[in-house]
C-alpha cells in the first residue's frame, strides 16, 4: 500500500515539476535562429526520470499532461505538436533506458530531442498540408542536438540526487 502511495506521490511531483519547467521555459524568449515556439525541453527531465525509474505508463502520462498544458496555454496546434513529439520521444527514451545500459544521458537527451522534433514536423506537415515546413529541419537538427545535450547533461547532474531521494523514500515507505 505504501509503495503505491509513494508511486502516486512521485508521479504527482514529477508532473508538477514538468509543468513548472514548461511554464518557465515559455517565459524565455525564442532565440533568433530557432523556429517559433521552440523551447529548451527542460520539462523532459521529469519525463526522462519517470521513464527510467517508473516505467513507460507513468512517463507517457506525464507526456500527456504536458501536452494538455501546451494545449491550454498555447492552443490546439501546440497540443498536437507536444503530444506527437512527446509520445515518440518518450517511447524512444524508455527503449533506450531499457535496451542499452551503455547509452549515456546526453545521448538519450539528444536522440529524444531529435525524435520529438521529428514528431512535431509530422504535425506541422499535416497542419500546413504541404512539405514546405521541412525547411525547418536543418534548424531543428541543430537546435535539437544542442537542447538535447543540455537536457541530458542536466539530468546526469541531478540523477544521483533524484535516485537517493527515491531510494530513501522507498526504504522508509517499506517499513
Amino acid at each position: 500500500m505504501k509503495n503505491n502511495t509513494y508511486k502516486i506521490a512521485l508521479f504527482g511531483v514529477l508532473s508538477a515539476v514538468a509543468l513548472t519547467l514548461s511554464y518557465l521555459e515559455g517565459l524565455i524568449p525564442t532565440v533568433a535562429f530557432m523556429p517559433p515556439g521552440a523551447k529548451m525541453g527542460f520539462s523532459n527531465i521529469a519525463t526522462m526520470f519517470a521513464a527510467s525509474s517508473m516505467g513507460i505508463v507513468s512517463a507517457l502520462a506525464i507526456t500527456f499532461i504536458k501536452a494538455l498544458f501546451a494545449g491550454i496555454t498555447r492552443g490546439v496546434t501546440a497540443f498536437f505538436m507536444s503530444l506527437c513529439g512527446g509520445i515518440l520521444s518518450t517511447v524512444t527514451m524508455y527503449l533506450l533506458f531499457k535496451l542499452s545500459k551503455k547509452t549515456g544521458y546526453m545521448a538519450i537527451g539528444i536522440i529524444c530531442a531529435l525524435v520529438h522534433n521529428f514528431g512535431q514536423l509530422i504535425v506541422a506537415i499535416i497542419t500546413a498540408g504541404n512539405l514546405s515546413v521541412l525547411g525547418y529541419a536543418p534548424v531543428l537538427l541543430i537546435s535539437g542536438t544542442v537542447t538535447g545535450a543540455v537536457t541530458g547533461t542536466v539530468l546526469r547532474a541531478v540523477m544521483p540526487a533524484l535516485e537517493r531521494v527515491t531510494e530513501t523514500i522507498t526504504r522508509k515507505g517499506g517499513k
